[in-house]
């Protein structure tokens, strides 16, 4: 890939460059989506809605020192705003259930059940560190907290997933 953003580029240069960047990143960003969400449908909306805003905020995006972190902080964004507003429209502020899709495996139906019973902040990090090999210094970047607070939120995900899992290492 070329470097985008550079000095005496025209806009179509800019758009080859988003169009090779929305490829090498929109499908990690959609599975990403998925395990915080659990729902293929909304990941596949909240993806979109990110590279939408992503392409409106190109010059941005670019100048970000990691460019990748930057578009999965507009889907974390997304999917919170998402959450928020799912929890307004129910009475009594109870948590969304996440619906795993149907014709997945047992296994693959406990995993998600057990990820979307986690608070978003946990699946956040998990996804990024676990999923997706950031550092729990990138990941600590990408949410705005301290890597410290990435492995504190990593260490309380690993202990729910091995009561959920009667004690396999997590």
């Amino acid at each position: 890939m070329m470097i985008i953003g550079a000095p005496g580029m025209t806009g179509s240069d800019a758009a080859v460059d988003f169009a090779a960047f929305f490829g090498a990143e929109y499908e990690r960003l959609f599975q990403s989506l998925y395990l915080l969400c659990g729902n293929k449908a909304d990941a596949e909306d909240l993806a979109q809605e990110t590279m939408a805003r992503a392409f409106e905020r190109w010059d941005r995006v670019v100048a970000a020192e990691t460019p990748t972190g930057y578009i999965f902080q507009i889907g974390f964004n997304l999917h919170r705003s998402m959450l928020r507003r799912a929890r307004r429209a129910l009475t009594g502020g109870s948590r969304v259930a996440v619906k795993a899709e149907p014709n997945l495996g047992q296994t693959r139906l406990e995993v998600l059940e057990a990820l979307s019973s986690l608070p978003a902040a946990q699946r956040q990090a998990l996804v990024l560190v676990e999923w997706l090999g950031f550092s729990a210094e990138e990941a600590g970047h990408i949410l705005r907290i301290a890597p410290s607070s990435v492995r504190g939120r990593l260490h309380r995900v690993r202990g729910s997933l091995r009561e959920t899992f009667g004690g396999i290492d997590a």
